[in-house]
């Protein structure tokens, strides 16, 4: 069974959602293995999984490069 890095990516960031900087820090990390196609799907994923998160949101400064 296959899993796509985008996939792994967000099972990743949602495990770590606890803690802002980890969450930074992962969505960091993942933005330099993920393809661009991606990175536009994480953003919107992003956009969304923080609507309840506020706290998170901070984060999205990696995305709007």
């Amino acid at each position: 069974m296959k899993r796509t890095m985008f996939a792994y990516t967000k099972s990743i960031l949602e495990r770590v959602s606890f803690d802002p900087q980890l969450f930074c820090k992962e969505l960091e990390k993942a933005l330099k293995v993920l393809l661009p196609y991606e990175i536009e799907q994480l953003t919107e994923w992003l956009l969304s999984y923080t609507i309840e998160r506020p706290e998170l949101r901070q984060c999205l400064i990696y995305v709007n490069k």
